[in-house]
């Protein structure tokens, strides 16, 4: 990418999503912040300007827990956004609190963390795919974890056997594994689609709410997310997983074909979406 790109963060109130969009405005890019609410959105996009002296970032809200509300994220997204070169799939829920370590659901009746984590992104991507191929070249960035567990197809929705930290490493292997699928959809000359473990129990909300301590910095997790976002060096690399800065080996359940093809069909069913892209 010759010129900074327009980048769309999910999450970016907060956390690394937060601390990514700091970093992409120090380098001249045109940002487009996402949220749930338009207070703190409008919090970050003043202190966005005012820190770096840049034009006040755009901001769209949406709650990812209902499909509806991503869906009208996407088209607004469309109808005010002549070029997108990058998409940052970075909102999530982690293992425990502060969004509760008991079994939940969305608005649409799926379990919480597989609606927000996975199904929120899948769907928003599938949306904004026209406008990032017609963007090209573009890139998708998945914020997912080294943390994954297989999906267990029989019980995509964790009825059985709960607990957050299960629903959450099934969450980022949906999210690795669809973005493997993605990837094989998409020319690498318009769109390229990676997904990586930024850091390690970064001092993020979740971390610290749950854990009570963090190993990794947030300049950690940002770099590497960073790296994906404008490297030129990885300008045709798709359909890869890194940990940090280093490709990695993503669950086996993400190579296996067959359990792809099935995750991709039971997804687009579940939001809604001929799978078109």
């Amino acid at each position: 990418m010759t010129h900074p790109p327009t980048v769309l963060i999910t999450g970016a109130t907060d956390g690394h999503g937060r601390a990514l969009a700091h970093r992409l405005a120090a380098d001249g890019a045109t940002l487009l912040l996402h949220g749930r609410d338009q207070d703190r959105l409008d919090r970050t996009a003043d202190d966005i300007r005012d820190t770096h002296g840049v034009v006040r970032p755009r901001t769209v809200r949406a709650d990812l827990a209902e499909l509806e509300q991503v869906r009208s994220l996407a088209a607004e997204v469309r109808a005010t956004t002549p070029r997108l070169g990058v998409l940052v799939n970075n909102a999530g829920i982690g293992i425990g609190e502060p969004d509760g370590r008991d079994r939940r659901t969305s608005t649409d009746g799926h379990e919480l963390r597989f609606a927000v984590n996975y199904l929120a992104g899948f769907l928003l991507t599938l949306e904004l795919c026209p406008l990032l191929r017609a963007s090209a070249p573009a890139r998708i960035v998945n914020v997912a974890s080294i943390g994954q567990e297989a999906v267990d197809f029989d019980d995509l929705m964790l009825n059985h056997d709960y607990s957050g930290a299960r629903a959450y490493r099934r969450s980022k292997l949906a999210q690795v594994a669809s973005g493997f699928a993605l990837a094989e959809r998409l020319p690498a000359a318009e769109v390229t689609v990676n997904s990586l473990h930024p850091a390690t129990f970064m001092p993020t909300k979740p971390v610290l709410s749950e854990a009570g301590y963090h190993i990794d910095s947030l300049e950690d997790g940002v770099a590497a997310t960073h790296r994906l976002v404008s490297d030129p060096a990885l300008a045709a690399t798709t359909g890869r997983f890194f940990d940090k800065l280093a490709e990695a080996t993503a669950n086996a359940q993400a190579y296996d074909l067959a359990a792809r093809a099935e995750l991709w069909r039971r997804s687009l069913e579940l939001v809604g979406h001929s799978g078109i892209v």
